[in-house]
């Protein structure tokens, strides 16, 4: 019997969407997706969708054409009576602006997540949101997918000895946390203190890393100074090794050489932006059995608990 579930892609996530359909086991369906000379953005569904299940998958990395063709096709799939209309959103773009810290400022997060609601999205799938309360920016579901069911077994097949994690900063402790008791180990925290973005004007080491192996984890990696100082910091502290592990690769402005000319074993980073080049000290893992079974799933009416880390095993539940 013919599913009534149906995958599309955008133009900047096809090389991740490809292999999440296959996981699901669909085929990639077919959008025209054109750009006039003006720089707009055309958007047509080339095959029927009326009363499907329609999953869009579209990450809002830069640039922002991204987030306004996930917006389109959204209005497309409404307009072309499609049942329902999943946004799947490996990376949620402007996460990073979720609050107001200062006066005369924007709320990036919230005004997409308005934009998504208005074009029609009746359900938001994406993993680790900067700031786990974005989801309550959204009146309609929101499946927030956490990238440790991915890191965790990664991590223990390095069977490294006196392992210790680390949050790179107050921020992410209670995530690293709930990581370091999973493997019942210890934790510490890089305290900083910017000037401004991007660019870290103090950091301070909280907790004992001598003759520790660390693992550092954060949700984004953008210009990699964070990492490459907090992991020459411990390093300094008598720290034996130092690994980080970043969901999303922004890897912005001279991220590549940061990296490259740290003191850091390796990074380990998920699929969720395609990186610009390749290094040797850059690992990714894919997010397409993750992000596959909590589709399928959705389209089921079933939990997604078991994808937490909570659970070891992956394998068996699609």
């Amino acid at each position: 019997m013919e599913s009534n579930a149906k995958i599309f892609s955008g133009r900047g996530s096809s090389y991740l969407a490809e292999k999440i359909a296959k996981k699901f086991g669909e085929k990639i369906g077919s959008v025209k997706i054109q750009q006039f000379s003006d720089g707009e953005i055309g958007v047509e569904f080339e095959e029927s969708i009326r009363g499907k299940f329609v999953f869009l998958i579209q990450s809002t990395f830069a640039p922002t054409d991204n987030l306004m063709e996930l917006l389109l096709m959204i209005d497309a799939a409404k307009r072309a009576s499609a049942y329902k209309v999943i946004a799947v959103m490996p990376y949620y773009g402007y996460a990073r602006q979720d609050r107001k810290d200062k006066p005369r400022v924007a709320i990036g997060s919230k005004l997409v997540a308005n934009m998504l609601v208005a074009a029609g999205a009746d359900r938001v799938v994406t993993m680790d949101l900067h700031a786990p309360q974005i989801q309550g920016y959204f009146d309609i579901p929101v499946d927030h997918l956490d990238s440790s069911a991915i890191f965790i077994p990664y991590i223990e097949s390095l069977q490294l000895e006196n392992l210790t994690f680390a949050a790179p900063d107050v921020g992410s402790a209670n995530r690293i946390r709930e990581v370091a008791s999973f493997f019942e180990v210890d934790m510490v925290i890089c305290d900083k203190h910017r000037k401004r973005a991007n660019e870290i004007s103090s950091m301070v080491v909280i907790g004992d890393v001598k003759d520790r192996n660390i693992v550092l984890i954060d949700d984004i990696c953008d210009t990699g100074g964070t990492l490459a100082k907090s992991a020459a910091l411990m390093m300094e502290k008598g720290a034996k090794s130092v690994r980080a592990f970043c969901t999303h690769p922004v890897l912005s402005g001279n991220a590549y050489e940061n990296i490259e000319n740290s003191v850091l074993e390796e990074l380990v980073v998920c699929d969720t932006i395609p990186l610009k080049k390749q290094t040797n000290k850059i690992k990714v893992l894919s997010t397409d059995e993750l992000f596959a079974i909590a589709l399928r799933n959705a389209y089921e009416n079933k939990s997604i608990n078991s994808l937490f880390i909570k659970s070891r095993m992956l394998k068996g539940n699609i």
